[in-house]
């Protein structure tokens, strides 16, 4: 150990600093200030406390031998000269005491540490203050290692510093990872009150369909009992039918066994074979019953071989006729040459008139549809007083030429934008008097294209609700395909969840959603004015029916689940999946799925759909096509016959209701009469829709509609033809097919 401490060198003796008492606090703000100011203030610390721990202006040696002693030079371990080298140093042992000087440092430093809390983060930072005032001690007193100690001193702090920093960018981080740590432990936490709510839920549900199949099986059990009982009885009363038969039996031999005897008593003592003997008469009538039952069955064995058999005089006479006949054929007979002839002018003939027939069938079928073309675009006659309705302020004359045939119709170029060639598109395929509604939503098309403002209607009550406004309304000018695509958007919005509010409530705060409050109104008087005009587009005027109270929204939604339940239905029998049916296959989807419709109805949606008298059954059809839409919202020929004969199918059915009344429009009607005519019609009906019913057409809420047979029955009436006016409203349609009339 003396060996080891005497390679230390000497320090210099210049040194002046000594620790500061233990009194003296370190203040915290010397971690924020500059530079200068810090050296300034460990330049006056210095000089205070140089005085107090002063040992005579030198730096102890310590540690190192007295003087004179020389730092021993490198020796092999094993040399005699380092042995005896290290028996004199253990000889002379040193026993020089720790400087004061270091002593008092190590004091200084161990109170200043002890002054400072470091039980907690804020002092971190101040623990490291001594350990720098000793450090800048050093760094003054020991000019020659100055620029070394400074550099390390400053290539410390600088780490600290960026360590400081990049602490305090964490921070945020830190207060991030706690925030997310907490949202995912609340999460977690929901997670699990949820899953262990659906548990409960499942657990419940469990319970529940235990004990049904418990209650299933003791109804099972009690059933094989019942079949048991059953069985067994059954066997009881099938040998008791056994025995009764097998009594029967016997009970009849027996009975012909008497009547038998009876008889051979009777011929005994008949007064012709009085005194035969019994026994001899007996076995005679014995015998004679068995020659009796031999001849029947020969009869019937002849019967059996020989019934169809011809008699042979029949079979010579016939054949004799014949045979002259044959003679006849071969000699010239003028009698049947006559016949020859005749039979072949007359089949001559027969041939003409069936190439007449056929011609005549051509012209009859070419005939027939020339006349539908010509009824297509001749019948009816124009409505001239659709021009006087709200789509047009100007008269007939005024935007049409009329020719010699009524039925040709041309417009003026300023009415119908594109001019002739847009009209002879617009007008293909058109009847007159649907080509007066082409005409008038053109003419309303182009007033509202001129108009820059809507007048506001007001806030009377019979303006709807969503029209209520006073002073002009800007027309924001949309294209018919921009409005029908917005009503789309609507009905999505309205099928998609359940809405509380009425259809006008609903579709102004739709265009609020989309325009904003402040356009809203100007879009609801643009919407309205256009579906007000183009009659003739199915979104638009369902729309617009809906709307304005004309027609249920429940009618629009059935007919949209009818269409897709039809193409469900229709992909279901494409079992390929290639988007193709026959027409067998199609007629059969169409009965199966519509079973109230008769033969031409059905008929009729087949010729809509694609199919013709002349095609086979065995022809391919693209069912796909019948569904789809163009830009503006209009459906194929076969969804709109089917439009067609729905409501064609309500006006018949309430036409039966009004004549299974039989009172006159203006009549009232009662609520038992009107349920007892909808029952007669349509026996199928539930309760529950008989009530729905009642309640459209005397606007009584259901919870409000007196029972069946209650005396307030009688006191709710209403008149026939406002009744029937509400119910035209809704969806009414044929539950169930109508009970046939008793035969007379």
């Amino acid at each position: 150990m003396a060996c080891q401490q005497s390679r230390y060198h000497s320090f210099s003796s210049a040194s002046r600093l000594q620790p500061r008492p233990s009194g003296v606090t370190i203040d915290e703000s010397f971690l924020t200030e500059d530079k200068s100011t810090q050296n300034r203030k460990l330049l006056q610390k210095r000089r205070t406390l140089t005085g107090q721990f002063s040992m005579g202006g030198h730096l102890s040696p310590w540690p190192t031998y007295t003087s004179g002693q020389t730092i021993l030079q490198n020796r092999k371990p094993c040399s005699d000269d380092y042995r005896k080298r290290v028996g004199s140093c253990q000889q002379h042992p040193f026993r020089t005491a720790k400087p004061q000087y270091l002593e008092e440092l190590e004091n200084y430093l161990r109170k200043e540490l002890l002054l400072l809390d470091l039980g907690t983060d804020s002092t971190q930072e101040l623990r490291l203050q001594p350990y720098r005032e000793i450090f800048e001690f050093f760094i003054e007193d020991f000019k020659t290692y100055k620029p070394l100690l400074s550099s390390i001193k400053n290539a410390y702090e600088g780490m600290l510093a960026h360590q400081r920093e990049k602490i305090r960018a964490l921070e945020p981080l830190k207060a991030k990872l706690v925030t997310v740590n907490e949202d995912c432990n609340e999460r977690i936490l929901a997670m699990r009150a949820e899953e262990k709510y659906e548990i409960s839920l499942l657990k419940k549900e469990k319970m529940n369909l235990l004990k049904l199949i418990d209650k299933k099986n003791e109804e099972k059990i009690s059933l094989q009992s019942e079949v048991t009982k059953l069985r067994k009885n059954l066997a009881e009363e099938y040998l008791h039918y056994l025995s009764e038969r097998d009594a029967c039996k016997i009970l009849i031999a027996d009975l012909n066994e008497l009547r038998y005897q009876r008889e051979d008593m009777s011929l005994a003592q008949s007064p012709g074979i009085w005194g035969e003997d019994p026994v001899k008469l007996t076995l005679a009538l014995k015998m004679t019953r068995q020659d009796l039952t031999r001849t029947q069955m020969e009869l019937n064995n002849m019967k059996a071989n020989f019934g169809d058999v011809v008699p042979r005089r029949d079979f010579e006479m016939q054949e004799k006729t014949n045979k002259d006949l044959q003679e006849q054929g071969q000699c010239p007979c003028p009698q049947l040459d006559t016949l020859r002839a005749s039979y072949e002018e007359v089949r001559k003939e027969h041939e003409i008139l069936m190439q007449l027939h056929m011609s005549t069938l051509k012209e009859r079928d070419q005939f027939f549809s020339e006349l539908q073309e010509i009824q297509r675009t001749s019948t009816p006659r124009p409505d001239w007083t659709k021009c006087k309705g709200e789509g047009s302020r100007q008269g007939p004359r005024s935007c049409l030429h009329v020719g010699p045939d009524s039925s040709s119709l041309s417009p003026h170029a300023d009415v119908v934008a594109g001019g002739p060639e847009r009209w002879q598109m617009l007008a293909e395929g058109k009847n007159s008097d649907q080509l007066v509604d082409v005409l008038l939503e053109e003419i309303g098309s182009g007033l509202l294209r001129e108009k820059d403002f809507f007048p506001g209607l007001g806030y009377g009550e019979a303006i709807p609700a969503f029209l209520r406004f006073d002073g002009l309304v800007e027309n924001k000018k949309p294209s018919k395909k921009d409005v029908v695509n917005l009503l789309k958007d609507a009905w999505k919005e309205r099928l998609a969840e359940e809405q509380k509010e009425t259809f006008p409530d609903f579709f102004f705060n739709f265009l609020e959603h989309r325009f904003g409050p402040s356009d809203a109104m100007a879009w609801a008087y643009t919407i309205f004015e256009n579906i007000k005009i183009f009659h003739s587009n199915e979104v638009m005027s369902q729309f617009y029916a809906v709307l304005m109270g004309k027609r249920s929204e429940n009618v629009y939604v059935t007919q949209k689940e009818t269409v897709a339940q039809l193409l469900k239905e229709m992909t279901n029998a494409d079992s390929q999946n290639e988007g193709l049916l026959t027409m067998e296959q199609f007629n059969t989807v169409l009965k199966s799925t519509f079973p109230l419709k008769t033969e031409e109805q059905i008929q009729e949606l087949m010729e809509a759909g694609g199919w013709h008298p002349s095609s086979s059954n065995a022809d391919l059809l693209n069912y796909r096509s019948l569904f789809m839409e163009d830009e503006e919202g209009q459906s194929e020929p076969f969804v709109q016959k089917l439009w067609e004969q729905y409501m064609d199918e309500k006006d018949e059915y309430l036409q039966q209701l009004k004549q299974e009344l039989g009172i006159e429009l203006h009549e009232e009607v009662t609520l038992p009469k009107l349920r007892g005519g909808l029952m007669t019609i349509d026996p199928s009906l539930d309760k529950q829709t008989v009530n729905t019913y009642m309640s459209q057409a005397f606007q009584l809420p259901e919870s409000e509609m007196p029972e069946e047979g209650d005396e307030k029955e009688e006191a709710v009436v209403e008149i026939l033809q406002t009744a029937l006016e509400r119910l035209q409203v809704i969806d009414i349609r044929r539950v169930g097919p109508r009970e046939p009339e008793p035969a007379s």
